[in-house]
């Protein structure tokens, strides 16, 4: 039996290509974008497609794709969060507004569309809800305070849903992907902080300049995500977290190094905090 999936930003970067290899392997999708005309000429024509307006950002929209969803498919298998943009720069000057809207795409997008289909899935018995993160939820890097701390706030949100929908038959997965070659870090997804403290200047510079050169030579290939995602929701059940990427998975073993070492550094101090109860 084909799946009926739901993609939030499938009109380009990652999202097209997840797009894509659901529409080819026979299931059922409902792509979401700002623009649907964009989203609806990148993917194609298919009549298992149905293209819906989605800001994620606006619940009213993530009502109104779950309705059209479910007025044409009968019902929401898979939903995959993948829409998210990228605010890069030192959080000293990245202004408050720019904090609120990095939340707003990359956390509270994905709680709104959540939000909206968890109802069916509960009716359903049955689901499967994928946030799509990044290593940056893991290891904080220096020039993305805003992103990571998005990143860092979908995980956390994602692995205490879990224990909360499981009883109804509802999968999660989170999946921290490494560099992947998709259009985030151009000009039309990455905004850069436009303050400028003086102390910052060498290092935003090298940032700067690390970021934009690194577009579109990242080593990740999409394409085979969209596969390994295909390949999980058809396993009997999903990981809990999927690291992607060999570049993904060297860094988190790295932190998983370090933070083995800080708790045995300071292993005796950390056990001696409990209260000495009296006799």
């Amino acid at each position: 039996m084909s799946k009926v999936w739901m993609i939030t930003g499938a009109g380009r970067g990652m999202g097209l290509d997840f797009a894509k290899a659901v529409l080819a392997s026979g299931d059922k999708l409902v792509a979401t974008g700002r623009n649907p005309e964009r989203v609806a000429a990148a993917i194609g024509q298919s009549e298992n497609l149905l293209v819906v307006t989605l800001d994620v950002t606006k619940s009213a929209d993530a009502d109104s794709a779950v309705k059209a969803a479910l007025e044409r498919f009968g019902r929401i298998d898979v939903l995959v969060n993948n829409a998210a943009n990228f605010y890069a720069g030192y959080f000293e000057e990245l202004t408050p507004a720019q904090m609120d809207l990095q939340l707003a795409s990359n956390l509270i997008g994905p709680m709104n569309v959540t939000r909206a289909v968890l109802p069916v899935m509960r009716k359903q018995g049955s689901g499967k809800i994928i946030s799509i993160s990044s290593t940056a939820s893991l290891l904080g890097f220096e020039f993305c305070s805003a992103y990571s701390a998005s990143k860092f706030a979908l995980d956390g949100w994602m692995e205490s849903l879990q224990p909360e929908v499981a009883p109804f038959g509802i999968e999660t997965m989170i999946v921290n992907p490494g560099f992947f070659r998709t259009e985030l870090l151009t000009d039309e997804s990455t905004q850069y902080a436009p303050l400028s403290v003086s102390g910052y200047d060498e290092r935003r510079a090298q940032h700067r300049a690390f970021w934009k050169s690194a577009n579109g030579r990242q080593s990740g290939d999409p394409a085979k995500l969209a596969q390994a995602l295909i390949t999980l929701v058809n396993e009997p059940e999903l990981p809990r977290r999927f690291i992607a990427g060999a570049d993904a998975i060297g860094m988190v073993e790295q932190k998983i190094a370090l933070l083995q070492q800080q708790i045995d550094a300071y292993r005796d101090l950390s056990s001696s905090l409990d209260f000495d109860e009296k006799a």
